[in-house]
């Protein structure tokens, strides 16, 4: 298990990052169109405010998070909540970028401060299982990787992977049965075994070494995938095993419904 503090002080680092790219651009920059369709940079980082603001919430105040989204199941099913989503990015991305800068900011430093202070066994509500403060500060740096990922994508930018991936990487295995349940089929039972190559060519692993069902190849490739960040075309990962080879077809560790995921490059 991976300390909290080391978890907050990563995300920080990887959100700093993120912050890096866009605090130079001027105000016209932030209108570029990412990858994901219809969003454009400054939709991404309003996406990130609100997620970190709900996450917040989550974490001070679960009856409130859990009022509010019984109020949005209330408008769509929770399996379908990409409208309210976009509706809420839409709604950021109308901000002048310096206030929305500033609000990303506030909230992502609030966030890291809660997190640090809920009780050890406490779990916090989420739009998928609840999950401790050490998940829900994985599942942040998740996103704030993956869309950072749309906005250097969006700006031209190569960002160098680092060892934070291991999170992101570690999420994506975790939310294996989560990719079936959500598309309501039956998950696996057979564990499966992971190995991916990390960005210093250390190897990383989940799962039993002798199981019969195992993923190998390299973390960032995996982690886009999981991500819905590329096609499995596209990346250098090899399924051993039906179950494995399936689950590459709709891996998923995000929350809501099944993702759409991107077309291939060719």
């Amino acid at each position: 298990m991976v300390e909290l503090q080391q978890l907050v002080a990563d995300l920080l680092d990887e959100s700093a990052e993120i912050d890096a790219l866009v605090s130079g651009l001027p105000d016209e920059a932030w209108a570029t169109q990412t990858p994901a369709p219809g969003w454009t940079v400054a939709h991404q980082v309003a996406h990130l405010a609100w997620t970190d603001q709900r996450a917040l919430l989550a974490a001070t105040d679960g009856d409130a998070f859990q009022a509010e989204l019984a109020e949005a199941a209330a408008t769509a099913p929770l399996d379908q909540l990409g409208t309210f989503v976009d509706e809420a990015a839409g709604q950021g991305a109308e901000e002048p970028p310096a206030e929305l800068l500033a609000t990303w900011r506030r909230g992502r430093e609030d966030l890291v401060d809660a997190l640090q202070g809920v009780p050890d066994g406490t779990k916090l509500p989420w739009y998928g299982p609840p999950m401790s403060a050490g998940s829900m500060a994985t599942a942040r740096m998740m996103e704030t990787w993956a869309h950072g990922y749309d906005i250097a994508d969006a700006l031209g930018v190569r960002r160098e992977p680092t060892g934070r991936l291991r999170h992101v990487a570690h999420l994506g295995v975790r939310t294996r049965d989560f990719a079936y349940v959500v598309r309501h089929r039956v998950p696996p039972t057979e564990e499966f075994r992971v190995e991916l190559t990390g960005p210093a060519g250390e190897v990383w692993t989940w799962g039993p070494a002798e199981a019969r069902q195992r993923v190998t190849g390299p973390a960032l490739d995996f982690c886009l995938l999981v991500t819905q960040r590329v096609h499995r075309a596209d990346t250098a990962l090899t399924a051993t095993g039906p179950d494995a080879d399936s689950w590459l077809d709709i891996a998923q560790a995000f929350a809501g419904g099944p993702g759409d995921g991107r077309a291939p490059r060719s």
